[in-house]
């Protein structure tokens, strides 16, 4: 007949298959938020200056006090559409971090927690790709020319690391379960990025996300071109392309 000691483990076995997985709360990736815990968070940081909240779907936001937005606000939405919202000097440049949350949808719970899905960095002044480092210290690029890496007219999106299963947590992507999900690190420019990039090209914002590899090669091939990574040695070493040559404008023929 089981002893004691061994019902209590049998118990404690069955309780930790039944608990959903989003319940242990871990960072998911090397950046150390994705899958934090509201709580966790504010532990490591403290408190945020601010809460905001989208207004559209452009960056249109509202911000609110911490304080306004625990007594009042937060009651008239759902609490994960408010973003946390910490700001920094570092290096001259303000930087202000905003934490996106996701909840389990299968928790009916009052006060379910909620999860960071999105880390959303703005910069102002807009600063050079090359700097983005030092002014996020949890932005560890890699150096390999073959990470993975990709651009647009306005962004530069950038693969970190091996895909997290956990990290499906926090997609809405239909089919997510048939893809995998890795870290990743956007970098956008407000003004558009120049044909030629450079690291001394500007960017006003980041996103620390994740995003599936599969999804990009896949679906998002004709809006997604691939490039080495810009934080490698051969990015940097790239020579500049010739200037195109202008075709002459043909002037017109009068008879004399």
């Amino acid at each position: 007949m089981p002893t004691r000691a061994l019902w209590y483990s049998l118990l404690l076995l069955l309780s930790a298959c039944v608990l959903p997985l989003s319940l242990s709360a871990a960072p998911y990736f090397e950046d150390g938020f994705l899958g934090l815990t509201q709580k966790e968070l504010h532990e490591r940081l403290g408190m945020p200056q601010a809460v905001r909240d989208r207004k559209s779907a452009l960056r249109i936001f509202t911000y609110y006090p911490i304080t306004d937005w625990k007594k009042y606000y937060s009651k008239l939405v759902s609490p994960e559409n408010g973003e946390d919202v910490y700001t920094f000097k570092r290096n001259g440049i303000d930087v202000r971090y905003s934490f996106s949350y996701a909840v389990d949808p299968n928790d009916t719970s009052e006060d379910r927690p909620l999860f960071v899905r999105l880390v959303d960095i703005e910069f102002s002044p807009a600063v050079p790709i090359a700097q983005v480092p030092s002014l996020v210290p949890e932005f560890k690029p890699s150096s390999a020319p073959s990470s993975p890496a990709f651009r647009s007219n306005i962004w530069v999106l950038l693969f970190q690391g091996a895909p997290s299963p956990a990290a499906r947590f926090l997609i809405r992507e239909k089919g997510k379960e048939q893809l995998d999900w890795t870290l990743t690190y956007q970098l956008f420019s407000l003004q558009g990025l120049p044909d030629w990039l450079t690291t001394k090209s500007t960017i006003d914002r980041m996103e620390i996300g994740t995003q599936s590899l599969q999804l990009v090669k896949q679906r998002q091939r004709h809006t997604h071109e691939p490039i080495l990574n810009p934080y490698s040695a051969e990015f940097a070493a790239q020579a500049a392309p010739s200037p195109a040559k202008r075709k002459p404008i043909p002037m017109p023929q009068y008879a004399e």
